[in-house]
């Protein structure tokens, strides 16, 4: 498909460096810090982590606190309880189950508590560079609507249309320049259509 390969080459040339923005030391560190993005910045996860971390090392560390401990930690997120109440059931899962370690298949992560497929799917491909799927957020749902490289706005629906039009070895970067493009060019508001590099094959430019 024409259209796509000149995406991905564009892409690749604008950002050659495409990974999460979130800060973490391995996969553990990233699924906590992927629990904690949804419907928050990567910036104020980042914030949160870096004392979060300190207090709790292990899964181990978590499932042993108080909730309420955990709260205490997390609270400037959004959904704060929710997910503090999920990331300790979480980490006794691991702890009990998966002797503290995080499971490597899209299957098994999505049994844990508060793990959905975006999630899944960044620990997969950032904390292990596999690729089950594609991280779906709100930046690669807009600007693939946009684009026309899908017709929804469902996340997994959007997440299999791009499954279907991407090359595999493309499913883990792909998403995150195109994360990258959607703050940078293409935002919700006042995209910079002026300067988009894809003006000419956009096929939903906002009025």
């Amino acid at each position: 498909m024409k259209k796509v390969d000149e995406l991905i080459k564009k892409l690749e040339k604008l950002y050659p460096e495409a990974k999460t923005a979130l800060h973490f030391e391995n996969p553990f560190q990233l699924l906590i810090a992927t629990i904690l993005s949804a419907q928050t910045t990567d910036e104020r996860v980042n914030k949160v982590t870096k004392k979060l971390f300190e207090k709790f090392k292990t899964p181990h560390d978590f499932a042993s606190a108080n909730v309420k401990e955990i709260m205490k930690y997390i609270k400037s997120v959004n959904f704060y309880r929710n997910k503090a109440k999920n990331i300790k059931k979480l980490c006794e899962i691991l702890t009990k189950e998966y002797n503290g370690k995080v499971p490597d298949k899209m299957e098994e992560l999505l049994k844990l508590p508060g793990v959905a497929r975006k999630t899944a799917n960044v620990v997969l491909s950032q904390g292990f560079r596999k690729s089950e799927g594609i991280v779906v957020d709100t930046h690669v749902k807009r600007v693939s609507y946009r684009l026309g490289l899908t017709k929804n706005t469902d996340p997994e629906k959007v997440e299999k249309d791009l499954m279907k039009i991407l090359p595999k070895e493309k499913w883990i970067d792909f998403p995150f320049r195109l994360i990258l493009f959607g703050r940078n060019i293409c935002k919700a508001k006042n995209p910079d259509c002026e300067n988009c590099p894809f003006n000419k094959i956009c096929v939903k430019k906002p009025k």
